[in-house]
């Protein structure tokens, strides 16, 4: 296995759905990604026990 794990993700701008690939080797993470739909940064927030997510959110930018 890779560590790599896709999940579904809600923009809280457009409210749309798609895809989004966490690195499950890494336990604590924040990073900025943007919207595949309306570009706007989003700020995804990862916790992993190095196979699963435990806890993931997505956060607009400027919130």
């Amino acid at each position: 296995m890779n560590g790599l794990i896709t999940t579904l993700v809600q923009c809280p701008c457009c409210w749309e759905t798609f895809e989004a690939v966490v690195d499950c080797s890494v336990s604590d993470q924040s990073y900025v990604e943007d919207c595949y739909v309306c570009c706007r940064p989003l700020v995804f927030q990862v916790q992993t026990d190095g196979e699963s997510i435990l806890n993931f959110e997505v956060t607009a930018e400027n919130e």
